[in-house]
């Protein structure tokens, strides 16, 4: 294998087991075309003699964490591109920590088609700043009527099947599309909303709805369909993993079916652990999400959640908005915020520093638990010699303001921006560094 050229990191320290730390370390990189590797990682390495042109880069004793994978976000691209496309996501991306995302269908025209599963795939390997899965729909368009081509889409590289911005409505449908991808073991992702009970909805309902006076979306749309979609993944076998799990009835019953035997996992967001619904009073649309922000009860669940291994990994749902689409009101406003540059610090801010979770434990939840789920190709979530290179260089004690400035993405539509968190991505190694 030819090398190109070297990276030499130095000065870093390695996180293990328990939140422990190594000495010193050097990890050198090897640039190949087959991809970028790990070659050396030791606590002195000398770039005298390497065969290759190097690159240094001193990361002052900082901590290396495996780059991590984001099983949920939205790219935007094709048809969107206004609000974001897949060069400036990736770049979040990549400025956020990861080395990898799995990008959402619900893209114009909508990701149902090979060809449109191959331009994502084509158009993220030149140009973008980490690597790129994508899914695909379940339904044709997105519209609950028609299945899709589950084979064709896999062998065009579709990585797992989701209606994800939409419910499949019709229980029949979605469980002949659980007993077909459950005949060749593929991944089918739920976005759980009863839409009789949210649709119209703008924030929770309760209280600080009632105060603003806009409909809100109740608990129960989302608890009624997670319930539906684990009785029909434990009749058909299929692997099933829940979205943007927001509710403590919705994570006691993926808490009940895992202890059952059912084939499910489920995802939270770091708005769901770091902010509740008296929240929207203060950031407004900014803090518009489907599902929304729930109670402070529901908050604490989440987070128990987390602690006690219900919620498998943390996904961002990173949907960004043009500023005019969310300069409306709060019930004409649309859903989504962006979250991929902030998720660590989010985990760090909001979980690691009260002493809910390890840092180890957040590094998991963000790193080998997604790539499991996704079953996730040249993805190891690990820093060892001969694996890809996928790390990032952080510092998890220091504290910075969110500003629109650092903000890699075409759209700012975050509730953090302004708030102070604590750690800080300072540099992103991964399979598109050149």
């Amino acid at each position: 294998m030819k090398i190109n050229k070297y990276t030499l990191v130095r000065s870093c320290r390695l996180l293990r087991e328990g939140s422990h730390t190594t000495d010193l370390r050097d990890i050198l990189i090897s640039h190949t075309d087959s991809g970028n590797f790990i070659k050396k990682l030791e606590p002195e390495i000398l770039p005298e003699g390497l065969d290759a042109p190097v690159t240094l880069y001193n990361a002052k004793g900082m901590l290396a964490l495996p780059a991590f994978l984001d099983m949920h976000v939205h790219l935007r691209e094709p048809g969107f591109e206004y609000k974001e496309d897949i060069a400036t996501g990736t770049a979040a991306a990549a400025a956020g920590g990861y080395a990898a995302v799995l990008a959402m269908p619900n893209t114009k025209p909508v990701c149902d088609s090979p060809e449109t599963v191959r331009y994502i795939l084509n158009k993220a390997s030149k140009v973008g700043s980490c690597s790129v899965y994508t899914t695909a729909a379940i339904t044709k368009g997105l519209k609950g009527e028609e299945l899709v081509d589950f084979d064709a889409l896999t062998e065009a590289g579709a990585a797992a099947f989701t209606d994800d911005g939409r419910p499949v409505t019709d229980s029949a449908l979605m469980m002949e599309a659980m007993r077909r991808c459950a005949a060749h073991d593929r991944l089918i992702i739920s976005h759980s909303e009863e839409l009789s009970l949210a649709e119209g909805g703008a924030i929770n309902a309760g209280p600080v709805a009632d105060h603003l006076k806009v409909k809100g979306i109740p608990n129960a749309a989302e608890d009624i369909m997670i319930a539906r979609e684990i009785i029909l993944a434990e009749e058909t076998g299929c692997r099933l993993h829940i979205a943007h799990v927001s509710t403590k009835g919705g994570l006691e019953l993926v808490r009940q079916a895992k202890k059952r035997g059912v084939r499910v996992t489920c995802e939270t967001c770091p708005h769901y652990f770091a902010m509740k619904d008296s929240d929207v009073v203060f950031y407004g649309t900014n803090a518009k999400m489907n599902p929304p922000l729930r109670s402070a009860e529901d908050v604490d669940a989440v987070i128990e959640a987390i602690k006690d291994g219900t919620v498998d990994c943390i996904s961002t749902d990173h949907a960004p908005h043009s500023p005019t689409e969310k300069n409306q009101p709060l019930s004409k406003a649309p859903n989504g915020i962006i979250g991929i540059q902030t998720a660590f610090s989010a985990g760090i801010t909001y979980l690691v520093m009260p002493g809910h979770i390890t840092l180890a434990r957040l590094v998991e939840l963000m790193t080998t638990s997604p790539a499991k789920i996704l079953r996730a190709p040249d993805y190891s979530g690990k820093i060892e010699v001969g694996e890809r290179a996928n790390f990032c260089i952080v510092n998890p004690d220091e504290e910075y303001i969110v500003t629109q400035s650092m903000l890699k993405s075409k759209s700012s539509n975050t509730p953090f921006l302004g708030l102070s968190l604590r750690g800080a991505i300072h540099k992103t190694f991964n399979q598109t560094t050149r």
